[in-house]
């Protein structure tokens, strides 16, 4: 997944680091922000590790907690999340 914009003015944005060790809040060892929003600045998807909090992902409004498993299931659930909420024709 590139940052970018998508049709209907949606936009992502994925910041991932990887930290030089693990950490009681990260022991997976990455530090993320991935965010699918629209041009008014409302978040429709957002996935982070903030820290205090560990894994989480936010959708409509709503802060669950996210297991965590590996970075590329991470990028793939984020995908997942966007295909649900960009509509199917581009053009409309």
């Amino acid at each position: 997944m590139k940052n970018g914009f998508l049709p209907h003015g949606l936009m992502i944005e994925c910041v991932i680091y990887q930290l030089p060790a693990p950490t009681t809040e990260r022991p997976h060892g990455y530090k993320y922000r991935l965010y699918c929003g629209d041009s008014k600045g409302c978040c429709l998807v957002h996935y982070d590790n903030e820290t205090g909090k560990g894994d989480q992902v936010h959708r409509q409004g709503q802060e669950y907690p996210y297991p965590f498993v590996s970075l590329a299931r991470l990028l793939a659930d984020l995908d997942h999340d966007v295909d649900q909420v960009v509509p199917e024709n581009p053009h409309e």
